[in-house]
């Protein structure tokens, strides 16, 4: 894991670099080295984050937990780091104002999947409460 931070690292600095001095006479083609080095680390890191999926799955499994919920906890980590991403690519194109609006279609969108889970913990809560 160390070495994969390392390269990540490296990549980056790379291409901030290229960036850099790109950006001083072709910002389009700068900005289009940005968002492939960004897809780059993304697809670098699929192996981890299917390793991290499926220990989760297992987790589960073995608490009994219903997947149903598992698979919408990480439907949510998933729109939060697609949200993240686009709104970061926005910001670095200069455009503030879309990744705002990305960003908040990203908290409406996982306020949206939450509805279920948390109206299932309030149904276990007032079962817990003793009735009168």
């Amino acid at each position: 894991m160390v070495i994969e931070i390392w390269q990540i690292v490296g990549l980056g600095l790379i291409a901030t670099f290229l960036s850099i001095i790109l950006n001083e006479h072709k910002s389009n083609i700068a900005f289009l080295l940005t968002v492939f080095v960004g897809c780059v680390i993304f697809l670098f890191l699929v192996d981890q984050i299917s390793a991290i999926i499926h220990m989760l799955q297992k987790i589960a499994i073995d608490a009994n937990v219903n997947m149903i919920y598992l698979e919408t906890i990480l439907k949510i980590i998933g729109i939060a780091y697609i949200a993240e991403f686009g709104a970061q690519i926005s910001k670095d194109a200069g455009q503030g104002a879309i990744a705002s609006k990305i960003e908040l279609g990203g908290k409406i969108l996982i306020l949206a999947m939450a509805i279920p889970i948390l109206t299932a913990i309030i149904e276990t809560v007032i079962g817990l409460i003793p009735s009168s």
